[in-house]
């Protein structure tokens, strides 16, 4: 069997992470490569498709925003890892601890004393004349003396083998998530390596991230509650916020579900306000607080930065800290170093002119085929410049931006990064690779993640690390020098105080999405059924079947499935279209395809509550739509798994979700819907005429999933009475009008009393109205006058059912009612 290494071919002038000089697999990534010896291309091929496979059962994606569109596209991730030795990693590890200590000394001076301006280590022009720093954070000391809590760094390995610092993270580091998400399925991929590396676990990393948030937050004797701010599911590492979120117990918040009251933020609960200690933020400084920052943010918290100058929340990382994002800095890094620490860099930048100096500009000018021309502050939506490739008049035409506009640009080395193995349809290939590294802040220091988010460029010739720009990433797995112990970031020992901690953590928005989530699975499960009886009586040749038609179509315009009345004088292709738009046009309302949008919308909301086989199910029931269904038979086939995959989604909010308040606005939301989606229904074929309501009694059992009760009961033709008795007064019947009133009932009183508040008594009116209702009435040779008695009744209960949703709105998610709380 040949080699898979033959493929492979390593670059010329650049430094190759798998091969040495004299062309062997060097050492740390010999049992890997060993192992992928020994399962050949099949092998790896496999094992390439299982990562491809968990990619998208679980949903892992990153959001791209493109000319006005945004998409989500599958998170990247090659089958390879990068393989770190233990003694390299010790070095590497130390710069990075050591630069996040000096960047989080600069930070203080520059929002404190300002000694390093004062004695010419930095120009003022850097910091003052930049908008990344925010005047309204001078004066302002964090927990701790803490700026910066997370760090991370994005480095590159030279032609000479020593790596050198691309760019600093230290606004809110991205990454750190999807590096841990890569490690989980990587660790699968190749259980056997991964063994036989000891590759060390990151779960160290992130139970000290928790430590030390607890340890800073101001509790003042309170259980600390620290949250995650996301700027919401349209965010580009939207899927990482809620993943880290449900990690580390954190919870997913936006700036809507927070308020702050007397300099304190609280979280607005189903309960009512808790308030919030911490916040891990994953918004940008401008975003964070439109009262003193950008004043159009609306993902921000009103008056949050008048919350942490009364140091009354911790915030991570603390506000203004994005000032050190500009590569403009690098040049002027060094004598910082020395000044603050006493010691010079372990791990210098690339080499950097800021533009905005006279001398260093004429240098960029005079040296531009060797710079990369970048921008020099990180709120500039410029790309990246390679000197190299510019000529003629677009050489002219960088080097008149440059006289212009000098202080907007660095000028830095071009450093031929170092290339790492990829497998894809060609074998093993070279390509550009770069490290994003992340730091915590501990008492003893900063403790490093012994990992890194890999990002690979997008082919063998391209010099970016991109992901929206098609790049990958890669596990990197660090060996450790002795054998490896595993350990969860679950706490060994609980004690009273984390007890109290997880019942009342609700945010309002999780508790509304939650809610409607449950309404939209219950929709989508009604509207397949209403579709399908459709569906089988458009595609069937019986006389029979089909005389129920217009009935049918006549009701799926009712329920506002249909966008057009049906018509007599309809042909059956007009027919046939409209009930195909009903099924997959996701731009129709009332369209199966729009409801199952709006249930991925209401459940994207809530990500990090979700299990993994709540998104498989979610995810094969979005694809369902991807391509248009042109005949009535793929329509019913498609109709047939989304009603699968609805009923799939209810099991398992029934069966693996934990019974606490978000669980049971769920549980709410369904049974609302039923109740409305049921008496509305009924009421349409009750309306019917005589004719034709009794023809439609067939497909409204099996609309209704009544069918086969109806048939085992009773064994006869369908009757109205035995149709209304079971449909709408059979307290037995879990699709019954009275199961449900029964039902919700139940939980509302479970609501009511948990939360603490006044429920209402709609649902008593209604009960009593049907227990009252004569059924006798419809043993009349004539029943129409009992039918429509009995519609205009089940007609109210619809209506009733809709203001008592919004009685819940108003009381639970936005807090309108007089009796919002703090505790």
């Amino acid at each position: 069997m040949p080699s898979l290494l033959e493929t492979y071919a390593p670059p010329t002038g650049r430094h190759d992470e798998l091969l040495d000089a004299a062309g062997r697999v060097r050492l740390q990534w010999r049992p890997l490569i060993a192992r992928m010896e020994s399962l050949g291309t099949d092998g790896l091929n496999a094992r390439a498709q299982l990562v491809a496979d968990s990619i998208l059962a679980d949903g892992i994606s990153y959001n791209v925003h493109a000319e006005g569109q945004e998409a989500r596209r599958p998170w990247e991730l090659d089958p390879l890892p990068l393989v770190i030795a233990p003694d390299e990693w010790q070095e590497l590890s130390g710069a990075v601890a050591q630069r996040a200590t000096v960047l989080n000394a600069l930070l203080a001076d520059l929002y404190g004393p300002q000694h390093l301006l004062a004695e010419g280590l930095l120009p003022p022009a850097l910091a003052f004349g930049q908008p990344g720093f925010k005047w309204p954070c001078v004066g302002i000391r964090p927990p701790g003396g803490v700026f910066l809590n997370t760090y991370a760094v994005d480095v590159a390995r030279g032609p000479n083998g020593k790596w050198w610092a691309i760019a600093d993270h230290t606004q809110s580091p991205a990454g750190a998530g999807y590096s841990l998400q890569n490690r989980i399925i990587l660790a699968k991929t190749f259980p056997d390596a991964f063994r036989q590396l000891q590759v060390r676990p990151l779960s160290d990393y992130f139970r000290t991230l928790l430590d030390s948030f607890s340890r800073l937050a101001p509790a003042e004797g309170e259980p600390p509650l620290i949250v995650l701010l996301t700027p919401g599911p349209g965010d580009d590492a939207y899927f990482e916020h809620a993943f880290q979120a449900r990690y580390l117990g954190y919870p997913l918040v936006e700036g809507r579900d927070l308020t702050v009251r007397d300099n304190t933020v609280y979280l607005k609960t189903l309960r009512g306000l808790r308030r919030v200690h911490g916040i891990l933020r994953r918004l940008e400084d401008d975003l964070c607080d439109p009262l003193e920052l950008r004043t159009d943010s609306a993902v921000g918290v009103p008056g949050l930065l008048a919350a942490v100058r009364a140091g009354r929340v911790l915030v991570s990382n603390a506000l203004g800290s994005g000032v050190l994002e500009s590569g403009a800095l690098f040049g002027f890094l060094p004598g910082i170093a020395e000044r603050l620490s006493g010691t010079p860099l372990a791990m210098p930048s690339v080499a950097s002119w800021w533009c905005g100096e006279a001398a260093a500009l004429d240098h960029v000018i005079e040296h531009l085929d060797e710079l990369v021309i970048k921008p020099a502050f990180s709120d500039m939506s410029l790309p990246a410049v390679f000197g190299h490739d510019l000529a003629g008049a677009d050489r002219d035409a960088m080097i008149a931006r440059l006289r212009a506009q000098p202080h907007a640009y660095v000028g830095q080395e071009w450093i031929r990064m170092s290339q790492a193995p990829t497998w894809g349809a060609n074998g093993l290939q070279a390509r550009t690779v770069g490290l994003r590294l992340f730091a915590v802040a501990t008492p003893d220091g900063y403790a490093v993640m012994p990992g890194a988010l890999g990002r690979v460029a997008a082919s063998p010739t391209q010099e970016i690390l991109s992901m929206p720009r098609g790049g990958t990433s890669k596990d990197v797995w660090v060996r450790a020098g002795a054998p490896v112990r595993r350990a969860s970031l679950l706490k060994r020992r609980l004690g009273v105080i984390d007890l109290v901690c997880g019942a009342s953590d609700v945010p309002s928005r999780v508790g509304d999405n939650l809610f409607w989530m449950g309404r939209y699975t219950e929709r989508s499960e009604a509207t397949a059924r209403l579709l399908r009886a459709t569906l089988s009586r458009l595609s069937s040749g019986d006389d029979d079947d089909d005389s129920c038609l217009p009935d049918l179509l006549a009701a799926c315009h009712h329920m506002d499935i249909l966008a057009h009345e049906p018509t007599a004088d309809a042909s059956a292709d007009e027919r046939e279209k409209d009930v195909l738009a009903a099924v997959c046009d996701p731009a129709q309302p009332g369209s199966l395809a729009n409801m199952s949008r709006q249930l991925n919308y209401s459940a994207g909301q809530v990500r990090e509550r979700m299990s993994s086989d709540n998104w498989h199910a979610l995810n094969r029931m979005s694809r369902l739509f991807d391509q248009p269904l042109r005949s009535v038979g793929q329509a019913l086939a498609a109709v047939d798994r989304a009603m699968l995959d609805s009923i799939s989604l209810a099991g398992f909010a029934l069966d693996d979700m934990t019974r606490d308040e978000g669980w049971r606005f769920l549980i709410l939301g369904r049974r609302i819907e039923r109740l409305y989606r049921l008496a509305a229904l009924i009421q349409i074929v009750l309306s019917f005429a005589d004719e034709a309501r009794d023809r439609s009694l067939e497909w409204l059992l099996e609309a209704t999933n009544a069918i086969v009760t109806y048939r085992a009961r009773y064994r006869r033709t369908p009757e109205v009475l035995p149709v209304v008795h079971l449909l709408v007064f059979d307290d037995t019947n879990p699709h019954a009008v009275i199961f449900q009133i029964n039902e919700l009932d139940i939980e509302l009183d479970r609501v009511a009393r948990d939360l603490g508040h006044q429920r209402t008594d709609a649902l008593h009116t209604m009960r009593a109205a049907l227990h009252q209702f004569d059924l006798t009435r419809f043993e009349a040779e004539d029943n129409s006058a009992a039918c429509q008695a009995l519609a205009a009744q089940l007609d109210k209960i619809a209506n009733d059912t809709s203001e008592l949703s919004e009685n819940l709105h108003e009381r639970y998610f936005t807090h309108t009612a007089p009796d919002a709380r703090i505790h």
